[in-house]
């Protein structure tokens, strides 16, 4: 249960709603956000942040993750469940591309883990969602068969339209051949201009003819220019081709229709099931748009539990820290214990010192937590589960409900005494007030003893010393206080728990300037004893701060022993592993000079006995060898352990030289430099790559830097400053002409045409204008070009392309297409 109604507005999750909605690809997951709720259900709260918390793995950790084709194609399937609809062409082509998307996600997530021995998905939560979606492979490679790759109907998605389209292309090329036919004929009779050639109009095509010479051309005159010079003749001999073209393209959208009626109504059985597949869709769209939001905000999964509490570490309110970074400020974090022992928190403090920041933040860190969002904390937090949360805050005056501020906040008080136990976090700011104060604390008292005997949880701001009195009186209270330092006077926007706090009124009323007498009656107004009282709470905030300040100070300073510690026990156990090694190596050693010994004893005794040795002999050999052995052994073992006792010690002094110069060295190592900013001629490079370029010029945040031949844009914060090139005084005035050249050729570049018109030249100028054009293409990189050298007698034609075909820059060369002239103009393109 929420209460109020509003309650998403008064902790301002209305705004996380839409930031998250301008993180969806699509139509899709912004459903998916409006319909977010809170929720109490432990197992699907945790299921929800598990869900989160992997796709923020994916973001962070994979490249391949399929977010490209999210498409609602729902209404266009809803659509079609009426017989005789059909989905057109751009719907069919969003179905294909959505439901490649969900095949491939679906692949994606029941991907198993190549490092896991057992093989499981290294997404667990995300492979439950998708385990029992559909794919429809067969449907989608229907699609293909109907759709080529930019979504048009192919040419043999029917026998039919194959008929229909061999049949337009072939009148289309007779039409073209006889009206080239008839303009070449009118040009040789001078009815037309040389460079005319036929175009299109209203789906016709015809030639342009001066107004004086139309009644020389048989035909119907479609149309004529905006100056009237120019009229478009449809010469009579291709005025039935013409309209068996019309009919052939009527017979082309009839056949693609059936086509698309046919397909859909093949599919209209399954559209539930492929509806239930877009809401998979829809689920990924709205799980990564709150990944990439809690990715914005640092966003963590706490310790989460089955029960209630809140204990949290650096909480921040998120969009206090999305308003402050504007500023280039920070937030200052939240750390805040609700307990079984202590359930309700009593914060006091001046005005303006953030005891209204602080219950928001509790409240909507604690509402996002429930509908599945991760929260910006220390990931060592622990957070728990409420089943009902109310809050009363701000000014809720009604002229229509005649409700005065109190009135409002009383009737919130009785719903909450009405409704809340103990799973329920209450948010109260201002608690008691709007009313004369003293009956006002009395009521607010009273409701407190009723909040703390139902066992519920809350956060509760307040100036009033009788409920301060109270929580220091009863279990399950505990005061808490926004710190202020007096000395400045300014807030420190920091909450400590265990003691009240000041509202240091007078302070703030001194610093203001009110008049020292009007402070001074005022004091004497209230009485010595709550001055007294007041200025010993402020002397226990600071006491408290102080030495909270030496304990935090102390703690550190253990943690770096303790580090210390740590690292020496490491290093000694380190030390005893290679002392162990050693010896172990001596031994073997030993043994195998033992084993060469006793082999050559052997050899000895054979020889004694080959040489036919007195017995007595022999046993005073073996009797020395064998003393001999031990004497090695003995001797050689306790040389070994005076060696390593040695070696150890050496290693030792080693150690503790080199951690004395580290110190040292840390002691005095200089302040890094500033990083040198870009400049105009400064020599840079792209991080992390090799190449050098220099900067010519600087546009805000961006930068033209010349890098060989080519100039291009780069963000300033993607250089780095370099090294200029190393090169003799010859390589320094080639360089500096080769600049000249690459600014001439970049100006060239920008200049070129890629027409070139040398009608009416003769055959070797035109052959020199041809040679140059095709060149500077070349240069410039150009990969096609056209020459207009019209029809005439095709002399020229000829010309130019027996040129083109001995030039190794060209590829291909052909005529331009018929509706944009034909054999008149011809297309080059260059390798």
């Amino acid at each position: 249960m929420i209460y109020p109604q509003n309650f998403e507005q008064k902790i301002g999750f209305d705004q996380i709603r839409n930031l998250i909605k301008a993180k969806c690809l699509s139509t899709l997951g912004e459903e998916k956000t409006d319909g977010m709720a809170f929720s109490s259900d432990y197992e699907e709260i945790n299921c929800r942040l598990e869900e989160v918390v992997e796709f923020v793995r994916i973001l962070e950790e994979e490249d391949e993750f399929p977010s490209q084709y999210f498409f609602d194609v729902r209404p266009s399937l809803k659509r079609i469940r009426v017989e005789g609809l059909y989905l057109d062409e751009q719907e069919l082509f969003d179905l294909r591309r959505s439901l490649e998307t969900i095949r491939d996600i679906v692949g994606f997530l029941q991907k198993e883990d190549e490092e896991d021995e057992d093989s499981h998905s290294p997404y667990p939560a995300l492979h439950a969602l998708a385990a029992d979606i559909l794919v429809f492979p067969q449907l989608i490679a229907r699609i293909n068969n109907i759709l080529d790759k930019f979504g048009k109907i192919k040419d043999n998605a029917s026998a039919e339209l194959l008929r229909i389209r061999r049949e337009l292309a072939d009148t289309t090329g007779s039409i073209s051949r006889s009206l080239n036919s008839i303009l070449r004929s009118a040009q040789a009779e001078g009815f037309v201009e040389k460079d005319v050639t036929p175009t299109m109009r209203d789906g016709r095509l015809v030639i342009p003819v001066a107004p004086g010479m139309k009644r020389k051309i048989r035909g119907i005159v479609h149309d004529e220019s905006a100056t009237g010079k120019t009229v478009f003749i449809e010469p009579a001999e291709v005025v039935e081709a013409n309209n068996r073209i019309r009919e052939l393209e009527g017979e082309e959208r009839r056949e693609i229709i059936r086509i698309l009626t046919e397909f859909s109504a093949t599919i209209r059985p399954q559209v539930p099931a492929i509806l239930q597949s877009y809401e998979f869709l829809a689920l990924i769209d709205f799980i990564r748009a709150k990944a990439l939001f809690c990715m914005d905000i640092k966003a963590v999964k706490p310790a989460f539990e089955e029960q209630q509490i809140i204990d949290w570490i650096e909480a921040v309110h998120p969009l206090l820290q999305k308003s402050l970074a504007k500023h280039n400020k920070k937030v200052v974090p939240l750390d805040i214990e609700l307990t079984s022992r202590q359930r309700i928190l009593l914060i006091s403090g001046p005005n303006a010192g953030g005891k209204s920041v602080c219950l928001k933040t509790v409240g909507l860190l604690q509402y996002m937590l429930q509908c599945g969002l991760l929260i910006p904390l220390n990931e060592r937090s622990h957070a728990g589960i409420f089943e009902n949360i109310f809050i009363d805050i701000g000014d809720e005056q009604s002229i229509e409900d005649d409700l005065s501020t109190y009135s409002s906040h009383l009737t919130n008080m009785k719903n909450m005494m009405k409704y809340c136990n103990g799973k329920s976090l209450i948010l109260i700011d201002e608690f008691g007030g709007g009313t004369e104060p003293q009956i006002g604390g009395a009521i607010a008292e009273a409701v407190l003893k009723r909040f703390n005997q139902k066992q519920t949880f809350g956060v509760i701001t307040t100036h009033y010393q009788n409920l301060k009195h109270f929580a220091e009186d009863h279990e399950g209270v505990i005061n808490g206080a926004m710190l202020y330092d007096r000395h400045e006077m300014r807030a420190l926007f920091q909450l400590q728990i265990g003691n009240p706090g000041s509202s240091f009124a007078v302070e703030i009323a001194r610093k203001i300037g009110l008049p020292e007498e009007v402070i001074a009656d005022a004091s004497e107004i209230v009485g010595s004893e709550y001055i007294q009282s007041d200025k010993y709470l402020q002397d226990i905030v600071r006491d408290k701060r102080y030495w909270e300040t030496k304990r935090q100070n102390i703690r550190k300073k253990e943690k770096q022993m303790e580090d210390t510690i740590a690292r020496y026990q490491q290093e000694i156990e380190e030390l005893e592993r290679k002392r162990k090694e050693i010896l172990q190596k001596a031994k073997e050693d030993a043994e195998h000079l033992l084993q060469e010994s006793n082999a050559k004893i052997e050899n000895t005794i054979r020889t004694i006995k080959e040489a036919q040795a007195e017995k007595e002999r022999t046993r005073t050999a073996r009797q020395e060898l064998a003393d001999f052995k031990q004497e090695v052994e003995t001797i050689d073992t306790a040389a070994l352990e005076e060696q390593i006792a040695r070696k150890m010690e050496r290693l030792r002094e080693k150690q503790k030289r080199k951690e004395e110069r580290k110190n040292k060295k840390a002691e005095t190592a200089p302040m890094q430099p500033k990083a040198k900013p870009i400049c105009t001629g400064d020599y840079v490079r792209i991080k992390g790559q090799t190449s050098v370029g220099q900067v010519l010029e600087l546009n805000g945040q961006n930068a033209v830097v010349m890098f060989g031949l080519m100039k291009t844009n780069v963000k300033t914060e993607r250089l780095e400053h370099a090294d200029p090139p190393k090169t003799s005084n010859v390589m320094a005035k080639a360089t500096f002409v080769s600049s000249e050249t690459q600014e001439q050729m970049y100006q060239k570049k920008l200049n070129f045409k890629q027409d070139i018109d040398v009608r009416g030249m003769r055959g070797d100028e035109a052959i020199q204008a041809v040679t140059y054009f095709i060149d500077d293409a070349i240069q410039v990189g150009v990969s096609r070009v056209r020459i207009l050298h019209g029809t005439g007698s095709g002399i020229l034609r000829t010309l130019i392309r027996q040129y083109l075909a001995t030039v190794p820059g060209v590829a291909h060369f052909q005529d331009e297409h018929v509706q944009f002239g034909g054999a008149g103009i011809t297309v080059v393109d260059l390798k």
